[in-house]
Parts: structure tokens; sequence; C-alpha cells
């Protein structure tokens, strides 16, 4: 097949491609298509196969011609990017599919046809300054009031459970097991919005609705509706500057009995401890781990931002649906509720699906512009990793977690993780050599949870 074909790049990394086909092999793919068509074809009055062909075209006319018609532009798309001579740059990504642009002209016999497709390539980076940049990171330590929080976690986690009597009201630290939904303007049940047996602990604020502190005084088996407005700047979008109504029904109470804070309980979280001392310098190391961490995330963070800011990236659309996609499922997990009953409630809303993905938006295009720079640094400065690389960052994970290093091993290669450590060690191999081509100066004194809450 003679084809011609004129690129044309637009904006958000997208290609309008324009594809002519010669007149000849016009007519001959048309003849091809044709003669296969009258072989399978079944008319009254005639054998299978030797239906004429100007037969076949007076019945299906437009239809058979607008048939034949798509089968010549699949196979002309198919041939382009099949050539080898064609731009890799300009190739499709695996998720943008090529999509006519407008009706497919009508066959015309004697003439060249020709059509028009776009689609999103891979974006073009050209890496601006990555060197000479000074970072200022906050100066953080492990206090005792850090350790005595982690303790009273430990304890808990060690609590025992026992049940509240049915005329004992719910009091901060209760853990309480409720039915509830949300109720409409007219005070009936919202549909979908019912979930049961939801537990947690009065006071944590690990509710969506955060109406736990609206339970104290309540006892077993009590109904109450609660009126929640949310400010504009609550943490969860989909709740931000709304009124809800909520009915909630209490099913179970019960109250925690917390372990003395001594040699005992520290034996019993782990038989390696045999004084609270030891439990203590055990939570110091941990936390002062976390904190490395989150310090080197930070600082990875902060380096990227200034790279983004002289590295533009045009980034297609169907990137950005995926990545939003992405946010869809990881919000759904958070709610522990399916993805569509989710977005079932939002359609119904002010803002709508639209709406809501735009608040999205500046987050996940944020997050692909810093991972494309990210993959193509790793790229340009041939980060590798080498096994002997794994294998010490699967003994290091084995020595903190306690397990042997073949559990470690077992592990991801069950759950197909290898890949993913994989990424994180060329990452982190990127930002020493990144660091060590930047300047890290200590700023102003920050609490560890803030720190780790990401409260700046």
């Amino acid at each position: 097949m003679t084809i011609s074909k004129e690129i044309t790049r637009l904006e958000h990394s997208r290609i309008k491609l324009v594809v002519s086909i010669g007149k000849d092999d016009v007519k001959s793919e048309y003849d091809t298509m044709l003669n296969d068509f009258c072989k399978d074809i079944q008319i009254p009055g005639f054998r299978k196969g030797k239906v004429p062909k100007n037969v076949v075209e007076r019945k299906f006319g437009e239809s058979l011609v607008s048939d034949i018609t798509g089968r010549i532009i699949e196979r002309a798309i198919e041939s382009v990017f099949q050539d080898e001579t064609f731009p890799k740059e300009d190739m499709p990504l695996a998720y943008s599919q090529p999509a006519l642009e407008g009706k497919p002209s009508a066959l015309k016999f004697g003439e060249d046809y020709s059509f028009t497709v776009a689609y999103d390539v891979f974006p073009k980076i050209t890496i601006g300054q990555y060197k000479g940049f000074e970072i200022e990171m906050p100066d953080v330590r492990i206090t005792d009031e850090d350790i005595t929080r982690e303790l009273e976690k430990v304890r808990e986690r060690n609590a025992v459970v026992r049940d509240k009597a049915d005329d004992a009201p719910a009091v901060k630290g209760d853990v309480i097991t409720v039915n509830y939904c949300e109720l409409t303007a007219e005070g009936e049940v919202e549909k979908g919005s019912e979930h049961k047996d939801v537990v947690f602990t009065i006071g944590s604020g690990h509710t969506m609705f955060k109406f736990d502190d609206d339970l104290v005084g309540l006892k077993k088996g009590e109904t109450k509706d609660i009126e929640k407005t949310y400010a504009e700047d609550f943490e969860n979008k989909e709740l931000a500057g709304k009124t809800k109504n909520i009915r909630v029904t209490i099913t179970g109470l019960k109250e925690k009995e917390l372990p003395n804070l001594d040699d005992e309980l520290a034996q019993d979280v782990d038989e390696k401890f045999k004084t609270l001392d030891e439990l203590k310098n055990n939570i110091r190391e941990r936390l002062e781990h976390e904190l490395e961490r989150r310090l080197e995330t930070l600082k990875a963070d902060a380096l990227v931002k200034k790279i983004m800011e002289n590295t533009p990236v045009d980034i297609p659309e169907s990137m950005i649906r995926i990545q939003l996609d992405a946010q869809w499922r990881n919000f759904a997990h958070q709610l522990q509720m399916p993805v569509d009953s989710i977005k079932e409630n939002i359609a119904k809303s002010d803002k709508g699906l639209e709406g809501f993905e735009e608040l999205w938006r500046p987050e996940a295009t944020r997050t692909l512009h810093s991972q494309l720079i990210i993959e193509t640094l790793m790229k340009e400065l041939n980060i590798e990793v080498a096994e002997e690389d794994l294998e010490k960052e699967l003994a290091l994970q084995a020595e903190r977690s306690g397990e042997s290093l073949d559990e470690i091993k077992k592990l991801y290669e069950q759950e197909h993780m290898k890949s993913y450590l994989e990424t994180d060690i060329k990452e982190g191999k990127l930002f020493a050599l990144l660091m060590a081509e930047n300047t890290v100066k200590t700023g102003g004194k920050k609490d560890f949870l803030d720190i780790m809450e990401d409260k700046g």
C-alpha cells in the first residue's frame, strides 16, 4: 500500500496525522475486500461464494462502502506504525489509540484517499538546571514527648476490651460499632449511603464524616440525627464547604482497660525486651529511622520542585486521565467504598464529577511532571540497579523487620514487588547523586509529628 503521511505536533503532546493512500491502492484494497465479502455472503438465489459483485454492491450500498472504508483506514494506520522509518517519538501512547477527526469521507475511485487521526505521544522532555540549588530542611529532633505518644499507642494496642453495660453512656476512648447513613433534605435515607457495622474509637477522628465526638453520651441501641458543616478547606474534598445530615445508630459499645506502663508491658510487646527502657530505646531508633526517611523524601521533593520550574513538560491528556483514575481508586480505598458508588454520589452533588476532578487535576499534573523528570534523569544519568544493590536492600529490610532474609525475598517474589523495589533503589541512587551537586542547609525547628503528618 502506497501511503504518504503528514505529521503536525499539537499542544499537550498531541499529534495530528494526515494519511493519504494512492488511488491505485484504494481501488486494489476495495476490490480485495469486496472479493472477501462476496465469498462469505449468502443471498437467496445464489450459491455461497458465487454472488456477483454488482449484486452485492447494489444490495448493501453505502453500508458496504462504509465498512470497507473503515477497514482500509485500519490497515493504513497499522501500516504507518509498522513502518520502521516512522519516528519513534511520534508513536502513540499505549493508552491513546488514534481517533479519527471528523466523519470519514466517501471513497472516490480514481482519486487518492485521505483521512486524519489524532493521538497522544510521550512528552518531549529537556531537563533544565538540576545543579547548584540550595534547599532548606527543618531542624527536627525526637523528643521524650514523641516517645511517650508512641508508648500510649502501645498501651492502646495491648488494651483489654470489654462490653459496657447497656445503660452506660459512650465516652471518649470507647470502641463503638455503628450503622449510619446520609439523609436527604426531606429526612429520607440517601440511596446507597448506608454503612453497617463500622467500628472506631470515639475521639480518634477516623470516621469519614468526623461525627465520633457527637456520639458522646449516647447508649447502645440509641439513634441520633447529626448535622455537620465542613469548612471550605476540609481535608476531604468531597465534603469541603458542605453541610451533611447523618443518622447514626449505636449497635455496640466497648471500653478499654489500658495496661500499666512497666517492664511487664515491654515483655508482652516482644520477648526480646526485658525492661521498659529497652522498649523505649527501640521506639526511639524506629522514630529516628522514620524521620530520616521522611527528611530524605522532603529533600527530594524540594529539589524536584526546583527542577520542575526549569523543566516544563507538556503532559498529554491521556496521561492525566490515567493518573486521575488512580486517584479515584486511592480515594475509594481510603473510604472503603466502591469507586462507582462514590462517583454516583458525587455526580449528584453541586460540583458533579467534572468539577470534583478539576480539584484533583493540579495534583495529578504535578505528580506526572515530577515522575517524568525523575524517569528522564535516571535514564540520562545512567542510573542502574545491580544484583548486589537488591541483596543489600533486602538484607537491610530483613534486619529492620526482624524477619529472615529468605522470608523477605519470598515476600517480594510472591507479591511481584521486585520491580517496585528496583525503582526505589534507582531513585535512591539518583537523589544521592543529585544531592551531592546541591546544597542543603538547616532551617527552623519543627516538631516530629508535624513533619510526619505533612503539616509544614
